[in-house]
């Protein structure tokens, strides 16, 4: 049975198209990831699919029900931790799991094996009895992620879980979710962080509401038009705008302090390229070839859809 399956799934807002046709399925066991900047849907396609909001248009199942005909039997069989998800700051670790227990129903004969199984698999068994409020960032999404848990769900949603979790709380929280497979547990998660989604098993890039690209992580790469170069140079906003306008045939990212250039024939870029930062008064501190990251493919793949866009 497909954990998710979605057909032609739309959420308009008025004039807004904020999920457009999006159409795609999630076996059971699988971690999929839904990937793309702010505004691009991935909120509004998580709430559909948690019946959190009715869809305009399409329909879709999880866990085998329909998320608008049989949306009370789907919560049962779904976790979802929002961007927001609610713990309560004056509540301890172990209460907060009590009180979501209580909604989702769960015996109470179950409830103390299952709240400490829960925390020894999170590692916060030492802190069950401290007020919520008191917790790390990454803490709280560790209770968040046990809450959500608590009922054992089929289907489990994440929204952007490690938005603005420091690096060794956003790999333990992954660490997690792996160990949630071999429950066949289906986790769909959002994301922002493209590093992340190359632990997914398929991830979908999201752009404007629709799906520009779905596959594995090394599938997806396998789109890219070209190699990349990595280029590190003082002020590189300023650089990088400058290559855009000299050089709309090369496609262009900024990852920080560096540039990423993607282009069929690199050693002609870079010649190019050497040439306009000549031309500028400019010299790049180091350049080197890199593999290329779910970043640079997104970049590549939203490229060419508005060359096809502008009939270039």
């Amino acid at each position: 049975m497909e954990g998710i399956r979605a057909v032609e799934l739309t959420k308009r807002f008025g004039p807004v198209t904020a999920v457009d046709r999006l159409s795609l399925e999630v076996a059971r066991g699988e971690i999929f990831g839904l990937v793309g900047p702010d505004g691009a849907g991935k909120t509004t396609t998580m709430r559909l699919l948690t019946a959190v909001m009715t869809p305009s248009g399409g329909e879709a199942w999880v866990a085998g029900h329909h998320i608008v005909r049989e949306a009370e039997r789907l919560k049962e069989k779904i976790g979802y931790m929002s961007q927001r998800f609610g713990l309560y700051p004056d509540l301890t670790v172990a209460e907060n799991i009590d009180f979501y227990a209580d909604i989702y129903g769960v015996p109470h004969r179950e409830l103390g094996a299952r709240t400490d199984e829960l925390l020894a698999f999170s590692g916060l068994q030492a802190f069950r009895r401290r007020r919520a409020g008191r917790l790390s960032g990454g803490m709280k999404q560790k209770l968040g992620l046990c809450c959500a848990l608590i009922h054992t769900p089929e289907v489990l949603f994440l929204d952007e879980p490690t938005n603005g979790v420091d690096p060794v709380s956003r790999r333990d929280f992954w660490r997690m979710l792996n160990q949630l497979l071999r429950q066949q547990v289906t986790i769909f998660v959002s994301t922002a962080y493209l590093e992340e989604a190359e632990r997914c098993h398929r991830v979908a890039l999201l752009h404007e509401g629709r799906i520009v690209a779905c596959d594995t992580p090394a599938g997806v790469k396998r789109l890219l038009m070209g190699q990349v170069l990595e280029i590190s140079i003082p002020r590189p906003r300023q650089v990088a705008e400058l290559i855009r306008q000299r050089l709309p045939e090369v496609q262009v990212g900024l990852y920080g302090d560096r540039i990423h250039l993607a282009a069929p024939d690199l050693e002609a870029a870079l010649k190019a390229v050497s040439e306009v930062l000549a031309g500028a008064g400019l010299a790049a501190a180091a350049t080197r070839r890199i593999q290329p990251t779910l970043e640079d493919v997104f970049v590549s793949v939203l490229s060419r859809r508005e060359e096809v866009a502008d009939g270039r």
